[in-house]
């Protein structure tokens, strides 16, 4: 009897444990997403942004309908939901190797709408246009970099990925159809996946100075 009494206890002391273990990992999370939302808002700030806004999100977000990520984050529609994606001109010269030279860069952050579909043969021709045929055609060829990569380069994961605060001076291509939107206030990626970044379109463009075309 005793015996039994005792394992009952040792199961709800284990019980115990990893639910404290569990908020312990929680506390951690909403501390350390605190303390990035308070980075990235002082980056913004210092670098002349006024109009932004962060919002959190479910953990399934990227699970839901476009349509239920829009009233999550009261985006004026749809096609305000972008997202940053990092391509690496595959066929550059082995002496391009980094981003010093915005218009002939080993990587480059395209910025579309999630209704939008990325057309990497249009960003291969801007990218070529930028030179002015000083470089040839056959240099170019801008795909989606490695997971691993992007991750390196920008310091953020899959799905949170931001123009803001990135590890490396990426070049920045933003699609024209973003800056035609009406509100001009768009939502990406926030330094963490369940972290999105709004942000006004034409103040946007005036800051980070991105290169404005249409690859979509």
């Amino acid at each position: 009897m005793e015996d039994t009494e005792l394992s009952r206890l040792e199961v709800l002391q284990i019980r115990i444990l990893d639910r404290i273990a569990c908020l312990e990992t929680f506390a951690q999370a909403q501390s350390e997403a605190s303390s990035l939302e308070q980075t990235l808002t002082t980056l913004l700030r210092n670098s002349g942004v006024t109009t932004f806004r962060f919002r959190r999100v479910p953990a399934d977000y990227y699970d839901r309908t476009l349509e239920e990520r829009r009233d999550m984050l009261d985006a004026a529609s749809i096609h305000h939901l972008c997202k940053s994606i990092v391509m690496v001109n595959t066929q550059a010269h082995e002496s391009v190797k980094d981003c010093s030279d915005y218009k002939n860069s080993k990587f480059y952050l395209v910025i579309v709408q999630y209704t939008a579909r990325l057309n990497a043969d249009k960003v291969k021709q801007f990218v070529y246009s930028l030179n002015e045929g000083r470089i040839p055609k056959k240099r170019f060829n801008l795909r989606l970099a490695p997971e691993d990569e992007a991750c390196k380069l920008t310091g953020y994961s899959h799905n949170a990925v931001t123009p803001v605060g990135m590890r490396t001076k990426i070049p920045i291509i933003l699609s024209d159809a973003i800056m035609k939107l009406w509100p001009p206030f768009f939502w990406l990626g926030g330094g963490d996946v369940d972290l999105k970044l709004g942000l006004n379109a034409e103040e946007f463009a005036k800051v980070f100075e991105p290169f404005i075309t249409d690859c979509s």
